[in-house]
């Protein structure tokens, strides 16, 4: 039988904020996840397009950090979009170890049609919160997050 966290009250506060807020990431992500899959992307694919769209050519390992991505992960990413013609691979001229990654035409005329649907959806649910809401979940996301990376535990 499920039982509750217990905890003091500071504990169970911490702990019900967490939930709420991966409830919420889930939702969130299960929404853009769908969207991109009904263009035939992955979520991680339709970051790939769009970084590139708006920064352009990028080595794979910045292509990763961006997109919060392990090497091997972006590897498998980005060998999947080369498969479908929307990115290609070649060697920095100046360090032969980079592996730059830009889009095709093809890749380029997807992401410019599908990228104002995804904004649109991003829009459409964190318009359910005014500029005050939008600033303080803003500082208080990053706050959590840069508090988080010290105490990490295995």
């Amino acid at each position: 039988m499920a039982k509750r966290f217990s905890g003091n009250s500071d504990e169970l506060a911490q702990v019900d904020a967490y939930v709420k807020l991966m409830r919420c990431a889930d939702t969130v992500q299960g929404i853009l996840a769908r969207n991109a899959e009904a263009n035939g992307l992955t979520l991680s694919q339709l970051g790939v397009l769009e970084i590139l769209l708006h920064l352009g050519p990028q080595n794979q390992k910045d292509l990763a950090g961006k997109i919060l991505r392990s090497g091997a992960n972006m590897t498998t990413i980005i060998d999947n979009l080369e498969k479908r013609d929307f990115v290609r691979r070649s060697r920095d001229e100046a360090d032969r170890r980079t592996i730059r990654v830009e889009l095709t035409a093809t890749g380029e005329s997807l992401i410019s049609a599908i990228f104002p649907l995804h904004m649109n959806n991003i829009y459409r649910m964190m318009g359910a919160l005014n500029k005050e809401e939008l600033e303080t979940l803003a500082n208080l996301t990053r706050k959590l997050g840069l508090a988080a990376r010290p105490r990490m535990s295995v």
